[in-house]
């Protein structure tokens, strides 16, 4: 993966949040810095801290370090880093938020099992339903967004850690007026790691929309 998005056309730079993966992910980062000098970084953690502290950790990394598009998408392939591109070119051409969408086109998966794409088609249905909000992948993991998004959002008030983090974001960018759009997307089972989805994290994910939904009417978005 860090070889082939440092392969684009633009000059992307890549940030690898570490805490402390079993796989040893942080030794093989380390032994690549001298390679992409200046244009590959890792920060390391100690223990498991959950998903959505380490975007929070490389968002605020981000945002020191003056970068003015952010993105963040899996490193298994199963989004594909060509679409960087498009993501990019989005922004430019006006978005604030721009989204790798699976559903804003019909249903873009490939080699996943259908209970899986039942569940997270489902799960946009709900999140659609229950805040109002315009788009179609609200549990997309591949975005990018303009810095002044990023400078917007209070991340201490974000209560969701795991995957229902995602939905957080895109729902804070959109109440906050900011330009959400989406680009259609294939995405691709894994070709590398396991899913980390568990019964846990989808009710984490269900029961926090609801709380998220019932918190925005006492918060002032301005």
């Amino acid at each position: 993966m860090i070889r082939y998005v440092m392969n684009l056309e633009h000059d992307f730079h890549i940030l690898i949040i570490d805490d402390g993966s079993p796989d040893g992910t942080g030794q093989i980062v380390t032994n690549m810095l001298d390679e992409f000098k200046d244009r590959l970084f890792i920060e390391h953690r100690s223990g498991k801290l959950g998903l959505g502290t380490a975007y929070i950790h490389g968002f605020k990394w981000s945002l020191k370090h003056n970068y003015q598009y952010i993105y963040e998408m899996d490193a298994d392939f199963s989004h594909n880093p060509d679409d960087l591109i498009r993501l990019r070119q989005k922004c430019v051409d006006g978005a604030d938020l721009a989204i790798g969408s699976r559903y804003i086109s019909g249903i873009n998966v490939i080699n996943w099992p259908l209970g899986r794409v039942l569940m997270s088609y489902g799960a946009s249905m709900y999140v659609r339903l229950i805040t109002r909000m315009p788009i179609m992948d609200a549990t997309a993991g591949f975005k990018c967004y303009k810095k002044e998004v990023l400078e917007k959002i209070p991340f201490d008030k974000i209560r969701m850690k795991g995957y229902g983090f995602q939905i957080e974001l895109k729902f804070t960018s959109w109440k906050y007026g900011f330009n959400v759009q989406e680009v259609p997307i294939i995405f691709t089972d894994r070709q590398e790691g396991t899913s980390k989805m568990s019964g846990g994290i989808f009710g984490e994910a269900f029961f926090g929309v609801m709380k998220m939904k019932f918190r925005s009417f006492f918060r002032k978005y301005k």
